[in-house]
């Protein structure tokens, strides 16, 4: 945990985070423990704070794409999703279930590699006389369009230990988000997408896929 990174809703900082495991390292193991048995994500950790930031190059534009919002996480909360998409990636990774042309969010993998491949592909067909057409899509807000039952059937379809499937579920339902301001807090229901603060790096980047 960054000490200098800003706390969630609750206020709790990482270094008062790590402070309390000092002092109640069993207690806080158990919470854990308990938590990816039993398939529970407690609904306190699924609250971010909003923090609207204007994009550098929208500064003068009165649309409303020109704010780019941050989640402010509970430093609780990110420490069960590290656990949890630690194991997801475990069982992803032994079963050998990731295709080979995905590069994003794997592991000693990055868009240089994807942009390798790329490259190789294209210079051995050129050397073979052949036409090559490339088309790269960038998808419009994708991680906030994710749809949260189409991320569970595939959670099922692949097999997944029956707690994480449980925990995935119950992570994905009663969520909220809070906007607050020197006068006011806003709070809304949460029923699709993906925080632009995760311990994970989903939500802050783009999923790269490779088709020949």
């Amino acid at each position: 945990m960054d000490n200098k990174k800003a706390p969630g809703e609750d206020g709790i900082t990482g270094e008062v985070y790590k402070s309390a495991f000092e002092v109640f390292p069993r207690y806080i193991t158990a919470m854990y423990s308990g938590c990816l048995r039993r398939g529970v994500f407690p609904k306190r950790w699924k609250t971010p704070k909003l923090i609207p930031i204007v994009k550098p190059e929208k500064k003068n534009s009165d649309e409303f794409s020109k704010l780019r919002h941050i989640c402010l996480l509970n430093r609780g909360g990110k420490v069960l999703e590290k656990l949890l998409i630690n194991r997801i990636n475990h069982h992803v990774f032994t079963h050998d279930t990731m295709r080979k042309n995905q590069y994003g969010f794997t592991p000693q993998r990055s868009t240089t590699d994807a942009a390798m491949a790329v490259k190789g592909f294209v210079e051995e067909v050129l050397s073979e006389g052949e036409i090559i057409v490339l088309i790269s899509l960038d998808v419009k807000g994708a991680f906030d369009a994710a749809w949260w039952p189409s991320i569970l059937n595939e959670i099922k379809a692949y097999n997944f230990p029956k707690n994480l499937y449980n925990l995935s579920k119950n992570y994905f339902s009663q969520r909220s988000a809070v906007l607050s301001s020197d006068i006011a807090s806003i709070h809304r229901t949460v029923t699709k997408g993906s925080p632009k603060d995760p311990v994970t790096g989903q939500g802050t980047g783009t999923s790269y896929t490779i088709h020949y």
